[in-house]
């Protein structure tokens, strides 16, 4: 009898721990529900793509746990390409403030009387990353307000802030990353970087002349753009009409110190307008010639050459500049990928660190790499597998892990600097580099997401709202020789996340 008793007892008290498990397990969001697979329809593209799961990392985490929902090779140290552009806009943002400004200014140790600047005019780079062709005229325009008309000296430029001797050179590093030198994407920091360092050419077809006409902005002064480009009929389509293009520069048989730009190969005629971007000539020789151009225009003269040098203790100042907020400027920096932008941002976080401990050495990639490393520390962001290089991710050296992505985009969830950094990365199937994806799907325009891509390397980073109403931190690494196969799983995981809200 005793023993019945004891056993119903028993059976009671196993019924009701049951029951009380039941409840607690209907009360734990799904994210509790740690799963180290994926999801089948991405397995099932990343198969379709010939792409090992091995070669992922993926993490989905709502953005108020600390709990993942998925959690696949997480702790993986992989290539991220682009989304390195995540910590160092995040990092800047805290460390500098969405406030923060660069100033480039035109000094002179000379005189200045009745438009006449007996002396040299001394352009002095902060480091502005969004240094605009429209922004260099003001500038100008500035000084030519100021009375400034002649100056009988020569045009010197202070680039010491940076340190890019490393990369800079002679601008031939550039191609040593891909072979491509002229390519903007390839276009190296600099103190005083203007437009990018860029040429915009336009390509005008005429396809009932069965002409092709070539028009260039900014003309920097000692340019010389050789067009042989020969237009092709072709079948009415345009295709990749890139690939028929070359473009050499040439310094040879050059008596009036101008540098050729030699365009070449076939362009379609069907493809009408097109524009094509190159990064020419090297940073001096590109401001001295937009200079020369834009002073010309606004009706000044400059009789000296060029020369570079630290800014004298007895300059004065003429004319200032100022950039738009970071805030403003992260926004370039992550909705285009734009990675020369990304570059003067992670060498300003050097500058910074520098100037705070009263150096004035130039800075540094190690010296940015130093600043962000202590700012992680006092953020309690331990990334052990983190290698940074530029901070822009183009580069074969950088590494970071899906895990620590996840945990950098939680801590700026969490932080006040929050909307500012979300509203800098690309939405679907709206701007920047997500314009064009998932575009008629239900998660358009319901996702934050940085993109990345290299030879060998995709990724995505970022915030989805589900369709529950409930934000998911999303990051999915490649790295494969097929990597650029990995769109469609990427995708279908961005579905898969925002469908499980309902």
């Amino acid at each position: 009898m005793q023993n019945n008793i004891s056993r119903s007892f028993f059976l009671l008290a196993t019924l009701s721990w049951l029951s009380w498990l039941g409840w607690i397990g209907a009360a734990t969001p799904a994210y509790a529900q740690y799963e180290e697979r994926l999801p089948a329809v991405v397995a099932k593209a990343l198969k379709a793509a010939g792409i090992p799961q091995g070669s992922v990392a993926v993490v989905v985490q709502p953005a108020n746990a600390v709990l993942p929902r998925v959690s696949v090779n997480a702790t993986q140290a992989m290539n991220p390409a682009s989304l390195m552009k995540l910590l160092t806009t995040y990092a800047a943002l805290d460390l500098l403030g969405p406030a923060y400004t660069w100033k480039t200014q035109a000094w002179t140790s000379g005189k200045l009387k009745d438009g006449v600047l007996e002396g040299d005019l001394l352009l002095k780079g902060g480091g502005d990353p969004r240094l605009t062709f429209e922004q260099f005229w003001l500038l100008l325009r500035q000084l030519r307000a100021r009375g400034l008309r002649d100056i009988h000296g020569d045009l010197v430029l202070d680039r010491s802030l940076f340190d890019t001797s490393e990369t800079n050179g002679s601008d031939a590093a550039p191609g040593q990353f891909d072979n491509q030198p002229l390519r903007p994407y390839n276009v190296q920091p600099d103190a005083l970087l203007l437009n990018f360092k860029s040429l915009r050419l336009e390509l005008v077809a005429d396809a009932e002349k069965r002409t092709l006409t070539v028009l260039a902005e900014p003309q920097p002064s000692n340019l010389e753009i050789i067009n042989l480009i020969t237009p092709q009929n072709g079948d009415g389509h345009c295709g990749d009409w890139k690939a028929g293009l070359r473009a050499d520069l040439s310094r040879q048989n050059a008596p009036d110190r101008n540098v050729r730009l030699i365009l070449s190969g076939h362009y379609p005629l069907a493809c009408g307008e097109k524009t094509w971007g190159l990064g020419v000539l090297s940073h001096p020789q590109y401001v001295e010639g937009v200079f020369r151009q834009l002073w010309r225009e606004l009706g000044g003269t400059l009789s000296g050459g060029l020369r570079e040098a630290v800014l004298p203790a007895d300059a004065r100042l003429l004319a200032s500049i100022e950039s738009p907020p970071l805030a403003e400027v992260i926004r370039d920096i992550n909705k285009f990928s734009n990675n020369v932008m990304a570059r003067q941002l992670f060498l300003t976080l050097g500058a910074q660190a520098i100037d705070a401990d009263g150096g004035k050495t130039p800075a540094r990639a190690a010296d940015a790499d130093a600043a962000i490393r202590a700012w992680l520390a006092r953020k309690q962001l331990h990334f052990p597998e983190l290698t940074l290089e530029n901070g822009s991710g183009l580069s074969r050296q950088e590494r970071i892990s899906a895990e620590s992505l996840t945990a950098l985009l939680a801590s700026a969830w969490k932080g006040p600097l929050m909307p500012e950094f979300i509203a800098s990365l690309p939405l679907t199937g709206v701007d920047g580099t997500m314009r064009k994806r998932l575009k008629q799907n239900a998660i358009a325009a319901q996702a934050h997401i940085k993109t990345g891509s290299l030879e060998g390397v995709k990724g995505i980073a970022g915030y989805v709202l589900d369709s529950g109403g409930k934000w998911q931190i999303v990051v999915f690494l490649v790295n494969h020789p097929n990597a650029a196969a990995a769109q469609a799983a990427q995708d279908a995981l961005l579905e898969w996340v925002y469908a499980r809200g309902r």
